[in-house]
């Protein structure tokens, strides 16, 4: 797991080359294609500043990124200098964060982990479908009970069967014979394909998918599944706590494919998820019908903000592999200081290790105290937990104060 850190002016330097690689609306005869640089009447593309800022010029500059660029020279050329940014940012991400081998992936920046995560869903059932001519009701999505509701949305777009897997109310683990039960009901009820998702840190817990139990005994009935990993929270952060004990990579055979957010922990513009799937798969949602795009449209999204992928290829190269890693440390640390206290305490909550989530039980916290610090419950309805994620700006002041505050509640109840 390793990229090199880039100074600024070697940054801005490689975005502006980049840039200049592109088809220029201002400076050339484009007369085909249906956009344009941002309005210029809000937006001033002669402002003495965006000369330092690589971000907002190509934002004004509007390259569309449509397609997917892993392909060669399979894709639109009028923006090829930013394409290949995109492209070194997915050789990132791919290579030397999920470990995959040169050249044996696809990938594209999406609008979101919910995006990404229905693109997944979406390419299995048409592989299902075209290759195992498989009925609709022959395929289901497993999925636990704590995982985001971009994977429910993505089964009803889709027309498919969800099989929901009960998790534990203390570890949030998925209760393995609750999963062994379901999978005997749906082979009985004729279902022969399975589509498995497994988060990389669920939204509301953090919790983490035991893969390696549940592919165990997917491998042993010897069904046809196809696994994806929502770490469209987990994808930044917990690939660099956790050790040497990751399973949650390209080297893993059972996996073939991720989303990640960069919106999340890489503090990126919203709108900046990450796909990333084994090559072959793509073809499954080819839209032929895109035939004035050259290569075709693999995506859901169709066009996609240039300037979306620069950001985060921007803000992985100005911190290098090992800057980030140290980074993620710093929040794990400050999460792991909230924890110590909630123990002292006797406060029940869960957290995973290697993640900077604290859900606390709502039984030890007020809504008062929960309302001023923003604190998410899992519905906002009926709270049963609250949510602390330990982002970059929570410094240790705010920390201090919520632990103070929170204290002086159990003192309070305690009487």
């Amino acid at each position: 797991m390793y990229w090199d850190k880039y100074s600024y002016s070697k940054i801005k330097s490689k975005v502006f080359e980049a840039l200049s690689n592109n088809t220029n609306y201002r400076t050339e005869s484009i007369l085909g294609i249906p956009g344009t640089f941002l309005d210029s009447d809000i937006f001033y593309d002669d402002a003495a500043f965006l000369k330092d800022a690589p971000f907002l010029s190509t934002l004004i500059a509007n390259p569309n990124h449509i397609g997917v660029h892993t392909f060669g020279d399979e894709h639109e050329d009028f923006f090829k200098g930013t394409h290949e940014i995109e492209k070194d940012l997915i050789k990132i991400c791919a290579e030397e964060i999920f470990s995959a081998e040169t050249g044996s992936y696809d990938g594209y920046v999406a609008s979101g982990g919910t995006e990404a995560n229905i693109e997944a869903l979406w390419i299995y059932r048409n592989y299902f479908t075209s290759e195992f001519k498989a009925k609709p009701e022959e395929i289901a999505v497993i999925y636990s009970g704590d995982t985001h509701y971009s994977i429910p949305k993505a089964i009803d777009l889709l027309n498919l069967q969800g099989i929901e897997l009960t998790v534990d109310e203390v570890t949030r683990k998925i209760m393995i014979g609750n999963f062994e039960q379901k999978m005997e009901s749906a082979l009985h009820e004729g279902v022969k394909y399975f589509i498995v998702n497994m988060n990389m840190s669920t939204t509301m817990f953090g919790s983490v998918d035991d893969i390696e139990t549940i592919t165990s005994f997917l491998n042993l009935l010897k069904v046809n599944y196809k696994l994806h990993v929502d770490g469209a929270y987990g994808g930044f952060i917990y690939p660099f706590t956790c050790g040497e004990k990751n399973v949650f990579t390209f080297k893993n055979k059972n996996i073939s494919s991720f989303s990640i957010d960069g919106h999340k922990m890489l503090q990126a513009p919203y709108g900046t998820g990450i796909f990333l799937i084994r090559k072959n798969f793509l073809k499954y949602v080819c839209t032929n019908e895109a035939g004035y795009v050259k290569g075709k449209d693999f995506t859901l999204c169709g066009s996609r903000s240039g300037a979306n992928a620069v950001c985060v290829w921007m803000i992985l190269r100005i911190h290098g592999s090992e800057g980030w890693k140290v980074k993620m440390h710093g929040l794990i640390d400050r999460t792991t200081s909230i924890c110590d206290k909630l123990d002292e305490w006797g406060i029940d909550y869960f957290r995973h290790p290697d993640l900077n989530i604290v859900t606390i039980n709502a039984a030890y916290i007020s809504q008062s105290l929960a309302k001023k610090y923003h604190l998410v419950p899992n519905s906002h309805y009926n709270p049963e937990w609250f949510k602390i994620v330990v982002m970059p700006h929570v410094r240790p002041g705010i920390i201090d104060n919520f632990l103070s505050e929170l204290k002086n509640e159990q003192k309070l109840s305690s009487k």
